[in-house]
């Protein structure tokens, strides 16, 4: 989770479904108290494009590693372009 503080990232869902779809994710990090409904079709979309998923405690704890001052159920690492 050190490397989110450090990596260019984007937050939260839609961010995340772009950077998966155009190629640019490099690893996805879910929280485990995030609803499944959210989750579920997300990991489904990293299975298919082969993209890493880490799990964290929870989304207050994602949030701060982002840098922002709310919760959020996903984030993800993003290669430079």
């Amino acid at each position: 989770m050190e490397r989110i503080k450090t990596s260019t990232h984007v937050v939260g869902l839609k961010q995340t479904k772009k950077a998966l779809e155009a190629g640019l994710a490099e690893l996805v990090f879910i929280a485990r108290d995030a609803d499944a409904h959210v989750v579920i079709p997300l990991e489904k979309l990293c299975e298919v494009k082969k993209t890493e998923v880490v799990y964290v405690d929870n989304m207050k704890e994602l949030g701060k590693a982002c840098h922002i001052d709310v919760p959020t159920a996903v984030a993800t690492i993003v290669k430079d372009a």
